[in-house]
This record gives C-alpha cells, structure tokens and sequence, in this order.
C-alpha cells in the first residue's frame, strides 16, 4: 500500500474524530506495538493555546542551522496529513506513513483508540524508526491528557501564550486552561515560558514549582525585543543580537525568543550566527503568510487596481485576531489600503470577539464555511462580524467571496483570508 489515504480512511471509520482526553489507552496501545515513545531522540514539548506553530518552525530552523537532524510532530495538518509527521527534516512519505498506520491499527485493535491518538501512535513508530538528533513535539489539545503527553523524560517544556479556547474540554477560565497545559512539566526539565497573563503566568510558575521543574519564564528570567531591526534576546547570561524573525509580526518577536530561551535551557547552545540562519529561514505556512502566486493571485491582479496584497492566517480565537490586527495595523503604517476579510470558522469558537479585534480596521467581511465537519455557517459568521461593526454578507463559496472582495476593482485592496487554519488549508491547496 502506497496511498496513506486509505488507512487513514479506515482509522477515520473505526476511530471518528472524537476528542476523548486521557492517557490509558494511549499508554495501552503504545506498549502493544512496542513502547516506540520511550525509544525517541531527545524532545522538547510544547503546548499553549497561540504560536505553538511558529515556535516550533524557529526550534527546527535553529537546530537544523546547527547541522542537526530534527522529527516534529504538529497538528493539525493545511492540505495533506503528512504535514503532520516530519522524520529527520522531511515529511514523512506515503509509503512510510502508508506502513506505520495500517502496523498501528492492526496491533491496537478496532475501537480502543481515538483518532487523534492512533495516528499519534504510529507518528511515535516512525519517530522511534528513523534516527535524528531531536523531537519537537506538539501538543494537539492541552497538555495533561493530550495523547503527546506520555514521555517520561524531556529536555525541556516549552508554553507558548495561553487564552480562551476549547473551553468544553479544557476549563471555562484562563487559570483552569494554564493548568491544563503545565500537565507537560516534568521533574527536572524546564519550564520555558512565554508571555502570558498574570493569572496565567502564576498558574504555570506555580506548577513548575510543585512538580521540581526549574523555571525559565519570560519577564524574569528571559526577555526579547526588537531594535533597529534585529531581535535582541536577553537572560542571566546578556544580551544576544540577532537577526529580526522571517515571519510576521511583533508578535513573533517573543515565539521567536520563546525558541531561543527553549533551546537555551535545554541545554543546546547555539551561537548566534546559528541562530540568526535559524531566524531568518524559519517558515510556517498560514502565519501571516502573504500569498504572492498561484490562480487565488493571479484573479486578484487581474480584477484590482494598483498592487493588491492577499495574506492568509489561520488564527481562530481573540487572542490570535488581536496579534494578526497588530500586524495588519503595521502594515497599513507602511502602504495605507482598504483592508477586506474573507472569513470562515468553526462553530465552537468567540466569532464576534475574533472580529472585534477588526473594528475600526476592517472595512468588510466576507464569510464562508469552511469544508469541514463542525464549520459555521457564513450567515453566522456574518452576523457575528457585524456585531463587531465590520459590514459582512455570507458568501455561498469561496470563490464568491473572492469575487466579492474583490468589488469595483478600482482601489489597490489588502485581503486578508482568516479564522479557521480548515479554511487556510482549501486556500492553499486551492492555490497551489
């Protein structure tokens, strides 16, 4: 078997995309095909609820600008699932993922595992198959129960900023989600923190502090800033002047010192041309990412004035809108344009507080469903983007939204195509 698809329809069958927290079977069926989690390369953990992606791109740009070799296991994936797994520097191939799905699913039985943790299961096999020097590793949904969360040893915990998101599974409040996520710290590895809310930040040193896992939180123990344009990063130790981050927004200024502290209290010292090479050629695709080809482009050029600019983020919660707003706001600084949301999201998220952080900037959505089970529909998008104060009208497609965002075609446009990383992963393939 050469296609990954079938299997992956077949776990899909047996196990349906359920979120069911918990580490038993996880546990259970790792040691039925041979405890591959505990035969992995050195990890670092991440968990938060935004930037997690990107700070996962500058560990891996940094060490591989290092020379070393690095698995990452992320989710959820943009157009193929194979984005997912990376052995050693490159997605996994449809053969090998082909392999360690269908090994899984014939050794841990028919109905024992989700379908989150039985691919997590045969991401483990292949980590556990293929040498490298690292494992960064990403939590899916929390930390605690998260199915990532069953290595006994770590180099280091890393946690990105924590707000509100997956309130059903994770708590109703910021202290009960910080919680959630500090269930990654492990005795002896640090605790890597990024910028957080008081509550938040309390909630985490606190429970590095019951578990023996030493603290390294931004504000005390680490910091980074930009300065004419280089990204200095500070701790203990001094100062280190190095290259502004390749992905956008000063929100990544602290994912990008984030990574930098990670490895740092790991115990993985870099020098800082290393890391600069790191900082510069870090990607992660749907973070601000401006589109610059492809028939989405192409249909814009062709029916707007001026030079227009189509952008794409799959940020899907306040807290995420708010750091994408920032970095539109720099750019409307720099070449001042009309700014026009083509929006989809899923039912479960703060529809009218991600468009609030539009207000003001934004002068029109256009909404869309995503095609994925548990998407909103457009008129409800719609009418949560006019609460917020931003005129919207649902659109039947995608295409038709563009069509829309479009409009007269007189004036050079800033699109910007948000709120769900479903929707972003249409776009792309859509694109491509």
């Amino acid at each position: 078997m050469t296609d990954p698809n079938a299997a992956l329809a077949r776990i899909a069958e047996r196990r349906p995309v359920l979120i069911d927290l918990g580490l038993d079977r996880m546990l259970a069926a790792l040691e039925r095909i041979g405890s591959p989690h505990r035969r992995l390369p050195p990890a670092l953990h991440i968990a938060g609820t935004n930037g997690k992606g990107s700070t996962v791109a500058y560990l891996k740009a940094m060490l591989e600008a290092a020379g070393k070799s690095v698995h990452v296991f992320t989710s959820p994936h943009l157009v193929r699932f194979n984005e997912r797994i990376v052995l050693a520097g490159e997605e996994i191939s449809d053969e090998a993922l082909a392999e360690v799905l269908v090994r899984c699913d014939r050794e841990v039985g028919a109905k024992s595992l989700t379908f989150f943790e039985a691919t997590t299961c045969a991401a483990f096999l292949a980590f556990a198959e293929t040498p490298a020097d690292y494992l960064i590793l990403e939590t899916g949904l929390g930390g605690r129960l998260d199915a990532t969360n069953v290595l006994e040893t770590i180099l280091a915990a890393l946690i990105t900023p924590v707000a509100l998101d997956h309130q059903q599974f994770l708590g109703s409040t910021i202290v009960d989600i910080a919680r959630e996520k500090a269930g990654i710290f492990r005795h002896g590895a640090p605790a890597v923190i990024g910028p957080q809310t008081p509550e938040a930040m309390q909630t985490l040193a606190s429970a590095a502090e019951r578990i023996g896992a030493p603290l390294f939180a931004y504000g005390s123990s680490w910091n980074a800033f930009l300065e004419h344009g280089r990204l200095v990063y500070q701790d203990d130790d001094g100062l280190r002047d190095l290259s502004a981050p390749r992905l956008i927004g000063m929100h990544q200024i602290a994912n990008a010192g984030l990574a930098v502290a990670g490895l740092k209290a790991a115990g993985i010292e870099l020098d800082d041309e290393t890391l600069s090479a790191g900082l510069e050629n870090a990607s992660w695709p749907a973070r601000m990412q401006r589109l610059k080809q492809g028939p989405i482009v192409d249909y814009v050029r062709e029916h707007c004035a001026g030079a227009p600019e189509v952008w794409l983020d799959g940020g899907h919660n306040p807290h995420a809108a708010r750091a994408i707003a920032s970095a539109i706001a720099d750019l409307e600084e720099k070449a001042p344009r009309p700014l026009v949301l083509i929006s989809g999201m899923q039912e479960t998220k703060d529809h009218e507080g991600f468009f609030s952080a539009f207000s003001g900037i934004a002068a029109a959505a256009f909404t869309v469903r995503a095609d994925h089970d548990g998407a909103a529909p457009a008129e409800f998008v719609a009418a949560a983007a006019e609460r917020a104060d931003i005129p919207a009208a649902p659109c039947a497609t995608f295409n038709d939204a563009l069509r829309q965002a479009v409009g007269n075609g007189r004036t050079p446009l800033r699109i910007l195509i948000c709120g769900s990383l479903y929707l972003a992963g249409e776009v792309l393939a859509e694109n491509s």
